[in-house]
């Protein structure tokens, strides 16, 4: 039932017909009452009549309402009344028909003129790399476009290089930035959270209850870390020997782990794909063991690489020299293994592994230094939104990264449900084929530009050596430079942890797209 219910702002929601066991999931979900759009036996035995929906609901503490709406459209006494009942009821309020249609189109018609709507040419969802770059591409094109980008964080943070903070090579405190300082110069930052789309309408909903109108809109608010659901994770995190480089602050705790590990078992995992930067997880792994290699502790450490999946990397040809590293630091593989509690105090964590015939076995293991990777998903106001494909993730043509049914809606970045890597490198070419690509529908012309599908994997095999994974749609071969790919280089280190941190605040986020062409097939 989640997955019927559109969020039309922070205080009302719509969903198609309800049965009298949905109820308490509405209940529990947070909503204070329910109203009723849809007339008594307009459907069949499945459609509850209204008076068995109220009797439930009010006997689950909910405020039920009764407006019957025809199919042939809302009347404005029925919009006055809802409106008097929104005055009244308790919010959040969820109202449902048949289809939830009728229930948007009344509140729309209850609400006319009673919120400020601020205009715009262009609206950009989200302040991080695709967003920020994406704003400076624009108005590079275009420095009269009137663009809004609306981001809640007062920092922006270059995530790429938590990998270095975590093994020893990189300063923490050169990761971060203030939003304000980075900001596209020419646009207008809303320091505020979205709530919902209205597509139909050309508008998004902040939390405050505003909205925001736009000819264009782009989508890139990135994806969400779901820490909650490994039972116990959140609880532990930054103590007890439990850490991981997916967050600001506890990539120096990785360090201060590794440093001070001089034996025992050190457990790092890999949730289910899709998830950001697919090679991170195996990157702390191999810087780890590289710094326990130089110590002379390595072979007093048990290394165990746990991974959700069935392959060390999606793309087959950067396996066998993977493999090396691997075998190398006699670290353990566990594929089909997916972390699913963890009790920090005890060192102890458990999971769920998927035997060759199917059949799934919780098993526990003990550590000293745990290295976690949460599941990732799409921002719950993509997955609740029309926006979304069914996977949740929002739903773009992968190489025009326009919206199919929204052709004024374009994305970029981690949101994207297209099968590229989710990588800061995905995002410096998607941002170049969204500018053109809107430019071009504002002028009424073709769409120029393709997306291949590139992204890019620097995988820090070792401190001071990078093998520089470089492929699109496909897993097809994109390599920049002309050296073998699967050759671990010294320079490819210097890419990755000098030149590419330093081109991202002043090339990037500026708006210099060097090395942006896409390939064609």
């Amino acid at each position: 039932m989640e997955q019927n219910i559109k969020r039309i702002d922070a205080s009302f929601s719509v969903s198609g017909q309800l049965a009298l066991s949905d109820l308490q999931a509405l209940a529990a979900q947070g909503f204070r009452s329910v109203v009723c759009n849809r007339p008594d036996h307009e459907g069949g035995p499945e459609q509850p009549e209204h008076s068995a929906m109220r009797q439930a609901a009010e006997a689950l503490g909910l405020s039920f309402a009764y407006v019957p709406v025809q199919t042939s459209g809302a009347t404005t006494e029925q919009a006055q009344q809802l409106r008097q009942l929104l005055s009244e009821l308790p919010q959040p309020v969820l109202a449902y028909c048949r289809t939830g249609n009728r229930s948007s189109k009344l509140y729309e018609l209850a609400t006319q003129g009673s919120r400020e709507v601020r205009q715009f040419d262009v609206v950009v969802v989200g302040g991080g790399s695709a967003g920020l770059s994406v704003t400076a591409s624009l108005l590079k094109r275009d420095a009269s476009l009137r663009i809004a980008v609306i981001e809640p964080n007062t920092e922006h943070f270059y995530q790429p290089a938590w990998t270095l903070v975590g093994g020893g090579a990189y300063d923490v405190r050169d990761t971060v930035r203030s939003t304000g300082e980075v900001m596209p110069k020419g646009a207008q930052w809303i320091k505020a959270s979205l709530c919902a789309f209205a597509p139909q309408r050309k508008v998004v909903l902040l939390c405050d209850g505003t909205e925001v109108g736009y000819q264009q809109l782009i989508v890139c608010p990135g994806l969400q870390l779901a820490w909650e659901k490994i039972e116990g994770l959140e609880e532990t995190l930054g103590k007890h020997g439990v850490t991981s480089n997916y967050r600001h602050d506890l990539a120096p705790y990785t360090w201060e782990l590794v440093r001070s590990m001089r034996g025992g078992k050190a457990l790092f995992t890999q949730p289910g794909m899709p998830i950001k930067c697919a090679g991170a997880p195996q990157k702390a792994m191999y810087l780890s063991c590289d710094h326990w290699r130089k110590q002379g502790v390595l072979d007093a450490i048990s290394v165990e690489f746990n991974l959700a999946g069935a392959a060390l990397f999606g793309v087959p040809t950067f396996v066998a020299p993977l493999m090396k590293y691997v075998e190398a630091y006699k670290a353990q593989l566990a594929f089909q293994s997916n972390l699913v509690k963890v009790d920090g105090p005890n060192k102890t964590a458990w999971f769920d592994v998927t035997g060759a015939d199917g059949q799934v076995t919780r098993i526990e293991k003990r550590f000293d230094m745990l290295h976690v990777v949460p599941p990732q998903q799409a921002p719950d106001v993509i997955r609740r939104s029309e926006l979304a494909d069914k996977a949740g993730w929002f739903e773009t043509d992968p190489a025009t990264l326009q919206h199919p049914r929204y052709p004024e809606i374009f994305a970029a970045g981690d949101v994207c449900g297209t099968s590229n890597a989710k990588t800061a490198a995905a995002a410096r070419k998607q941002v170049v084929v969204v500018a053109e690509n809107l430019i071009a529908l504002r002028k009424g012309v073709a769409l120029p530009k393709r997306y291949d599908g590139y992204g890019s994997c620097p995988l820090t095999v070792e401190k001071g050596k990078v093998i520089l994974a470089e492929f699109g749609y496909g897993g097809k071969l994109l390599p920049t430079f002309p050296m073998d790919p699967t050759v671990p280089r010294k320079s490819a280190w210097l890419l990755k942890a000098t030149l590419l941190p330093w081109f991202y605040w002043q090339g990037m986020l500026k708006g210099r797209e060097w090395f942006t062409d896409c390939k064609p097939d």
